[in-house]
């Protein structure tokens, strides 16, 4: 949610720098972006497409949680001086370490899961079990392994949809932002 709000004001951000100083778009060639198909659906097939998620063993999304974010990893990588990858690939590396060191899962605790839905009572969350059908594992605190990195983050009360996140998606989403902006180029840069 963070990254689609971040590419929302991106898209926004360049097609007003675009107007406003008679500029055209232009994205610098990608090397290897065929990875972030590759990458991207195992994850929507798991995470986003409950009739598909339901099949899949619960044994077997960590492995692909990991292979999903090192294929994007590898492609951040590959495009590191394109403008807004680098960023990119910093917030990828701090979730796959978070996920590394959690068991391949993205960490999310009681307490921040209390954040997010206050109606509900702390023990309603059972430690140890899958959030949903989502990329999240319920752990403790103190099992938690670089705990700054996993998704302990929630969005602010005046906004309308409750979400969690981490320091990694906040720092992925200021690629993406940056990558947008650097699409408005100027006429005399294009040449």
């Amino acid at each position: 949610m963070i990254l689609l709000l971040a590419i929302i004001i991106g898209l926004a951000a360049t097609l007003l720098r675009a107007r406003l100083n008679h500029r055209t778009f232009k994205l610098k060639h990608l090397r290897w972006e065929w990875l972030v198909f590759v990458a991207v659906i195992p994850q929507l097939l798991v995470f986003q497409v409950p009739f598909t998620g339901r099949w899949i063993p619960e044994m077997f999304i960590p492995l692909i949680q990991i292979f999903s974010m090192l294929g994007l990893l590898v492609f951040a990588v590959a495009n590191g001086l394109t403008p807004g990858f680098w960023a990119m690939g910093l917030g990828l590396t701090a979730n796959f370490l978070v996920i590394i060191l959690n068991g391949g899962w993205m960490p999310i605790n009681q307490e921040t899961l209390s954040r997010l839905v206050p109606s509900l009572p702390l023990d309603s969350w059972v430690i140890g079990t899958r959030l949903g059908f989502g990329k999240d594992r319920i752990l403790a605190v103190s099992d938690t392994k670089l705990i700054w990195l996993s998704d302990c983050f929630v969005s602010p009360q005046w906004f309308p949809y409750k979400v969690a996140f981490s320091l990694g998606d906040v720092i992925i989403s200021i690629g993406a932002v940056l990558l947008l902006w650097s699409l408005s180029r100027k006429e005399e840069e294009k040449k």
